[in-house]
């Protein structure tokens, strides 16, 4: 049967690592610690799988299709362990399955087309597409089984194999996954390995492997593209965002405060689009304050596989430190909690949805990426000041718009240095649309067509017309 475990050392004892269950701070399973000299192996099988599946799309097709069935099939497992081990409610863990499932059969349907150069000559050129090897996903732990499908369904879906490392604060669904896909996948064209530092590095540094994509931090993926560039492979860099939200003057603010709210703290905030900033009009800021802090503090808090949840945990003890580190600098500097602005007693690592107001502008909750359950909300007396706020940071992932007049707040959006910006809604995406920042939020182009041909190579055929 067809296998994700890559071959052991021989004589080799396998080591592993602790998983934390967020919920309760404790560990409640381990995953094997592979370690870098094991990737020689893997690479090399990927590659030799490689031939044969870039040979027939339409088994491609096929294979891809029957791996969602697989998915959904396993659904149930699969969700259990992902809010175990990520800490998200229940449901969001379904959605996240069911988006995975969507995902694979999106690309499944999705083929390159053929395209004749027509520049006057007398000569026949076509340009064609052809996959390009062996290549690697790294992601993170915030959406394990999502941002899986979104790397691995159109890198093959364009004839490349894979080699996929989790996060290790989330390898054990992801280890599900692969195990679940690879009943529908010629051997070796995927392998997921777990492991710990320095087995990314390894990975994204690895001659064999001609694509990385990552999606990470900032200063991490820098450390990839590094690593990446030694073998001049592809790569493709989803690097988060701080994405703002600008509140207009005519923005009813009881009819978009649910929407705005869970546009921040879906996921507990761990989401690299979700609203990290809201600039709102001086003489709303006190109304829009006081509508989110209210369901800040009467969301259901609490571990991911009890139904009543909302909002589980943040997701690992470093994190927690980093969020009430930025909350810390906030109110050192003046600012006030409208709502939580403490850890929450208890096991686990849960924090108090927190609303701050009187927030420095140039406190590091404004300026950086705080990927936690933490909203400023920051008053503007202009628009061009609201704009020049919101473009203001080295990132440039998303942005949204909210007020009545629809046109004026496109006008305000079209501003925005940013990849992709919303009106009265933010981070609502389609599989068909293309993915991508600016600025530091990364390099390359994810979903969609631009997807799929991010994943292949131009190959261009050229001959004289025949007479």
């Amino acid at each position: 049967m067809p296998t994700s475990e890559p071959d052991r050392v021989p004589g080799r004892r396998a080591a592993c690592f602790a998983v934390v269950d967020p919920a309760t701070g404790e560990t409640f399973d381990e995953a094997l610690d592979q370690q870098p000299d094991e990737l020689d192996a893997v690479v090399d099988r990927a590659h030799r799988a490689w031939h044969g599946w870039r040979a027939d799309p339409a088994a491609r097709t096929t294979a891809l299709r029957v791996a969602a069935d697989a998915v959904e099939t396993a659904g149930d497992d699969l969700a259990r362990l992902l809010t175990r081990e990520q800490g998200k409610p229940l449901a969001e863990s379904y959605a996240e399955i069911a988006r995975t499932a969507a995902r694979l059969r999106y690309f499944a349907d999705l083929a390159p087309r053929t395209r004749r150069i027509a520049d006057g000559r007398p000569v026949h050129s076509e340009i064609r597409w052809r996959p390009l090897g062996p290549v690697a996903a790294i992601v993170p732990w915030n959406f394990p089984l999502q941002l899986a499908a979104a790397k691995l369904a159109p890198a093959l879906a364009a004839g490349n194999t894979m080699v996929l490392k989790p996060s290790p604060f989330t390898p054990l669904a992801t280890r599900l996954l692969g195990s679940v896909l690879v009943t529908a996948l010629p051997e070796d064209v995927l392998t997921v390995v777990t492991g710990r530092e320095p087995l990314g590095a390894r990975l994204a540094s690895h001659p064999g492997i001609r694509h990385v994509t990552f999606t990470g931090s900032v200063p991490t993926g820098r450390a990839v593209a590094e690593a990446a560039a030694a073998s001049l492979a592809r790569v493709t860099l989803e690097l988060g965002g701080n994405d703002a939200a600008i509140l207009l003057d005519d923005v009813e603010v009881d009819r978009i405060a649910d929407r705005l709210f869970w546009a921040a703290f879906r996921n507990c905030g761990q989401v690299c689009m979700a609203v990290k900033r809201v600039y709102a009009p001086a003489q709303l800021h006190a109304e829009v304050v006081e509508a989110l802090a209210q369901r800040a503090k009467t969301v259901a808090v609490g571990a991911g596989l009890d139904p009543n949840t909302r909002l589980g945990p943040v997701n690992n003890a470093p994190q927690l430190a980093r969020v009430e580190q930025v909350v810390k600098q906030a109110q050192a500097g003046g600012a006030r909690a409208a709502a939580g602005g403490h850890r929450l007693d208890g096991p686990g690592y849960f924090f108090a949805p927190t609303i701050l107001t009187d927030v420095p502008p140039r406190s590091p909750v404004v300026t950086e990426e705080q990927f936690g359950p933490v909203l400023p909300v920051l008053p503007y007396r202009s628009l061009d000041e609201a704009v020049d706020a919101a473009n203001g940071t080295g990132f440039g992932l998303g942005g949204s718009v909210w007020g009545t007049d629809l046109d004026r707040a496109e006008a305000v959006a079209d501003r925005l240095e940013c990849g992709t910006a919303w009106i009265n809604n933010h981070a609502e995406l389609s599989l068909a649309q293309p993915f991508a920042g600016v600025k530091n939020s990364g390099v390359g182009v994810a979903g969609g067509p631009w997807g799929l041909y991010g994943n292949l190579r131009p190959f261009v055929v050229h001959r004289p017309q025949e007479a």
